[in-house]
């Protein structure tokens, strides 16, 4: 039984980064949308017992690669709660279309397609409540997606509240440089200290992204394609970048000012969505109880 599974990106709409915790990381408040747009998971479940990851990810290691790290850990939940799968394995593939380090939520993505996927392939029956409590183990975005709403997020993003932003179409763009997120938040010039304010507050004014000024600083890729967008449409980093986005009501707008975009550039067009084309998926299997 070979399955195809969406693994959506996801957009900060805004970012604000409220301090710094004790344990090093920092708490933010952000708004998370999922787009129409991002990788491709093929699931197929096996007997074999093994996690397979047949096509390989440039780069990364097997076991260093969040699908199968996903993948194990449902598996060593289900026996830790004495809960027999189904299957006792998979072999999954992988169409890689969503840059790394590019701040669209690829890696975590991935992890939390695997979760949900396999969870109801499996019928291992636990609740998107308790992947997602697991998941934050892997990334602190994949709760958002297990959950598969938009959401004011706040803590290190996974303290999740459901929203429903205006579902507007994004030019994406990508600069060609990969970022490390450590890198971002452990420079000494971002700021930390945005005063915490409430979700109607957020939403009423303009929004904005705290990493924006680091990543453009250390960047300069980033920052002309910034400022190039700017001269467009409302335009701002997501999450630790690399890529950027350009805000649009309609599809042909996006679609205009990408036709315009500087030769060699690469970026697509999509819409935003509240529900995540993951879910979207797992409603309609024919299957889904």
């Amino acid at each position: 039984m070979i399955t195809t599974w969406p693994s959506p990106a996801k957009l900060n709409l805004f970012l604000y980064i409220t301090g710094r915790r004790p344990d090093g990381y920092h708490n933010l408040q952000t708004l998370f949308q999922f787009l129409n747009y991002g990788d491709t998971l093929t699931i197929e479940p096996q007997q074999h017992g093994e996690i397979r990851l047949l096509t390989p990810v440039a780069g990364v290691a097997d076991a260093d690669n969040l699908i199968v790290r996903a993948a194990q850990l449902l598996k060593q939940k289900a026996q830790q709660a004495g809960v027999k799968p189904a299957w006792s394995g998979a072999d999954i593939r992988i169409n890689k279309i969503l840059p790394m380090g590019g701040g669209l939520g690829g890696g975590s993505s991935n992890a939390a397609t695997v979760l949900v996927a396999l969870n109801h392939l499996w019928q291992t029956g636990f609740a998107l409540m308790e992947l997602a409590d697991w998941g934050l183990t892997l990334g602190a975005d994949v709760p958002v997606f297990v959950q598969g709403y938009a959401a004011f997020a706040e803590g290190v993003g996974e303290e999740l509240v459901p929203a429903s932003p205006a579902e507007k179409w994004y030019l994406v763009l990508h600069p060609g440089v990969s970022i490390s997120t450590p890198a971002v938040f452990g420079d000494p010039a971002l700021p930390r200290h945005t005063p915490v304010r409430d979700f109607s507050t957020l939403m009423t004014t303009p929004f904005s992204n705290d990493c924006e000024s680091v990543v453009r600083k250390r960047f300069r890729e980033v920052d002309a394609l910034v400022s190039w967008l700017l001269e467009y449409a409302p335009s701002r980093l997501t999450g630790t970048g690399a890529c950027v986005f350009a805000e649009f009501d309609t599809e042909s707008a996006a679609r205009h000012v990408f036709e315009q975009a500087p030769q060699g550039m690469h970026g697509f067009v999509a819409q935003g969505v509240n529900v995540s084309p993951l879910h979207r998926t797992l409603q309609g299997h024919p299957e889904f109880a």
